[in-house]
Formats: structure tokens, sequence, C-alpha cells
């Protein structure tokens, strides 16, 4: 329950700054030992005072729709639960799963909402390996998929059909920043009674909100930007009751879920959330125009640039546009890596959303192992970078990109 203040709101209801959420919303002001920070409850099972108190909390948990207290650390812990509860309010959820990895989140959504004989909606550009799961595992129980364009409301009205359960996409996708109009596909669902999922990690919900404007449910790879230092796994699951409640259940069955020193982890991470997103907002931006500006480049992906196709989306519905910058320089793959060698500051690595700027070549890093022709169908271009910006001084970025393309 959240404390309410002398006009009779509750604090989350009080609080509209997302930076002021992310650092109070679920956070007790009164924690054991008058410890400032939530503890840290490492305890896998939870004890009873007596037999009257454990029928009472079984009674009590049948008609509960959020767990009150906790029995067994599978289905819950205090410290996770606090974390859920900043994450829900943030997005603006009734509530919110943790579970173990961004992609326990896709999976454990799309096989709880999806039987044998559903078909699902899917956008060209999502994470590779949900492509992989919908297409390889999902099929063998039965659940059909139609992948569209990346953007495309006009194919994903196309193709609902009377055995359409669900539409997933993300946005902004990866690695191009695709942005779909979230206003529009939620106009199309409810049309037909189809479900909306959508995968925001590259947004967070300081830039985007998607159930805002009426998608059923968000998810995160916390990984990336929510937990911010690149230190630690996790996912979350953020929407209405009705769909939290089967899923949490599941999450009990599947065993996806989140330890308590994770959970603290991540809360540590929340807590510069709003001041993080700001500087690789600012950061994104003004590296993204030096990039379009360089005759080195020849190409530049970033939807806060007017030259990228779903910029006036980006607009609408997006506060900030992320610390993302795709782009192709001229030459080949291997310029591209001579490029990415002579750099000083970021990593060669994979993921993103960390303190620390991440570079790749997606044709070496992601798509490594998939067929020649099939990557270049996703427009996945040996000579394609994918900038993740971190919270680096924009001069210091700006300068190493400079002398890096020098050498190209």
């Amino acid at each position: 329950m959240n404390p309410t203040t002398p006009d009779g709101c509750t604090e989350t209801d009080c609080w509209r700054g997302a930076s002021t959420l992310a650092l109070h919303a679920g956070v007790s002001r009164h924690n054991p030992y008058h410890s400032l920070t939530p503890p840290i409850v490492q305890t896998a099972t939870y004890t009873f005072t007596d037999t009257a108190d454990l029928i009472g909390f079984m009674e009590e948990r049948m008609f509960m729709s959020k767990p009150l207290r906790q029995e067994y650390g599978r289905y819950g812990n205090p410290t996770v639960r606090a974390v859920e509860e900043r994450l829900a309010a943030l997005e603006g959820g009734d509530d919110a799963i943790l579970v173990s990895s961004g992609m326990a989140a896709v999976t454990t959504t799309l096989l709880i909402l999806l039987s044998n004989g559903d078909h699902l909606i899917m956008t060209g550009d999502c994470y590779h390996r949900t492509r992989t799961f919908v297409q390889r595992v999902l099929r063998r129980f039965g659940i059909t998929c139609t992948v569209v364009p990346p953007g495309d409301l006009d194919a994903i009205a196309a193709h609902i059909g009377p055995r359409t359960r669900l539409i997933l996409s993300e946005t902004p996708t990866n690695p191009f920043l695709r942005c779909l109009d979230l206003a529009g596909l939620a106009e199309i669902a409810r049309r037909h009674g189809v479900r909306t999922v959508i995968d925001s990690t590259f947004a967070t919900p300081l830039n985007q909100r998607p159930l805002e404007f009426g998608i059923d449910l968000v998810i995160h790879s916390v990984t990336k930007y929510l937990a911010g230092h690149n230190d630690l796994m996790a996912g979350v699951i953020i929407g209405r009751n009705d769909l939290t409640v089967p899923l949490r259940e599941s999450q009990s069955m599947f065993g996806a879920v989140v330890d308590p020193t994770t959970a603290f982890a991540i809360g540590r991470g929340l807590q510069t959330l709003g001041l993080r997103i700001e500087r690789q907002n600012a950061n994104g931006l003004a590296i993204a125009r030096y990039l379009e500006d360089h005759p080195k480049v020849r190409r530049v992906w970033y939807p806060g640039l007017p030259s990228h196709p779903d910029h006036a989306i980006a607009r609408r519905q997006m506060r900030g546009f992320g610390g993302v910058v795709s782009f192709e320089i001229e030459g080949d793959g291997e310029a591209a890596a001579r490029f990415i060698d002579a750099l000083r500051l970021p990593h060669i690595a994979p993921s993103l959303g960390g303190v620390d700027s991440l570079i790749e070549q997606p044709a070496l890093m992601s798509y490594f192992d998939t067929d020649p022709e099939v990557r270049l169908s996703l427009g996945i271009r040996d000579e394609l970078i994918r900038f993740a910006i971190g919270i680096e001084d924009t001069d210091d970025l700006i300068a190493d990109l400079a002398q890096a393309l020098a050498k190209v």
C-alpha cells in the first residue's frame, strides 16, 4: 500500500516527475532498523507465527491480485516487490513482474497468452532471438506467426484473422530505431479484440510510456537502461492486473525469478535513471547530428533526426530519443572494423543502456551465424555500426569519433 499524504491522495498519485518516481515509488519511508536504504531480504522461505496465521494468509491470498506478504522465495520477496512497485509506477501500470532476463519476459508472456491454434503478428525488426523463439519454439506448439514490416499499421491490420490473439513489436527497434505508432496500433487492436505487447527497452519509461496510448503490456530488458550499469540481468512485464495475475502465477511455475541482491542493485540503478537518461538523450542527439554531417558517414538512423523515417511518430510519442545511434560508414566491413578498433572510449561489446559506451558491428555480433542473404534482407550490412552511448562527456565522445573516422 502506498502511504497517503495529508490531502488524501497516495504519494505515487501526487508525484508527477519520472525521476521522483524512479527514486521514491514503492519505497517505504520506515525501513527495519531505521535504514534509509531498503534492506536486502536474503531468504528462501518465510515463517508463520502459528497455524491461524498460516490459514489467514492462505485465505487472503485467494482473493488478492498482488501478494501482501511472502510464503516462499519462488513466489516473491520484499526486496523484489519494492522494485516491482517502482517499475509499475514509472510505466503507469497496475503491476510489474520482475523476471530473470528480458528474454524471460518475452517468452513467459507469449507462452501464457498464446495457445495451440493461435496466431501472432510480429514486426520484422524485433530482436532476432525473439523472432527465433516465435518461429522455432512456438511453432512446435501449433502457434503461427506473420512477420510484417516495421511500423506498417496497414500490414498489421491486413493480417489480423479470426485466430489472431496478439501483436508484438518493439519501439524503437534494434538496430534501426524504427518507431511504431502506438495510438494507431492500440486502436486497430481494440477494434479486432487483439492484445498488444510492446518491448520498450530502447525508450525506457522516461522517454515513452506505451500504456498511456492503450497498449496492454509493456516489456523491458531491465539489464539495459533501467539497471544501467551492465552488471546484472533481469526483465520486467508491466500492465493491467487482469493480465499480470496469470503471468505472475506462471512465473512461480517457470522459476524465472530475480534474487533479492539483483533486485537491490536494480533499485539502486533506478535512483539515477533520470540523470542517466537525460545525459544519454543529449549525447545521442548530438552524436547523431555530428555523424550525419560527416563526409565518411553514409547514413544515420536516430529518431531524433528529421531524416529518420519515423521522426514524426517519435516526436508525437517520445519525450527523448534515447542513447543508441546506428550508422553506416563509407566503405566495407573492414573499414567499419578499422574505425571501431581506432576508438578509445567505447568498448566492443553487445548490449546497451549502461553508463559505459559500447559499440559493435551487428553483422559480426548478433548476426554472425546468420545466413548472409537473410542478414542482408534485414538490412544488416557489414558496414553497419550500432553505437550504444553512455554518460561520458559529449565533447569527448565526438572527439573520439573524429579521430577514429580520420583513420578510415
